[in-house]
């Protein structure tokens, strides 16, 4: 049962730092650091936006409009964080 805790674990572990890596990208980008024409960087984003978006599309159309600010990976970050959390309080 270990096993499959340090598993579920993981892998919000993971998705939280693909969460994390999109958010920060998508900052270089609109900031000019990092060209998007690169093709590294345009695939590399694309796939952060294709392994993201199905999730934080839902929670976007649930806030309302803060004006450019977009808190939905926080929002995100917390309720996986709080899953993590409660399903490592049922079976422990």
């Amino acid at each position: 049962m270990y096993s499959l805790l340090w598993l579920f674990d993981t892998l919000i572990t993971l998705y939280v730092w693909i969460l994390i890596a999109s958010a920060v990208l998508s900052w270089l980008v609109a900031f000019n650091v990092v060209n998007p024409q690169n093709p590294f960087v345009r695939n590399v984003g694309e796939f952060l936006w294709r392994v993201t978006e199905p999730v934080l599309a839902p929670i976007r159309r649930l806030l309302p409009n803060l004006g450019g600010i977009d808190i939905s990976p926080v929002l995100l970050i917390i309720g996986l964080y709080f899953i993590r959390n409660l399903v490592f309080e049922m079976f422990t």
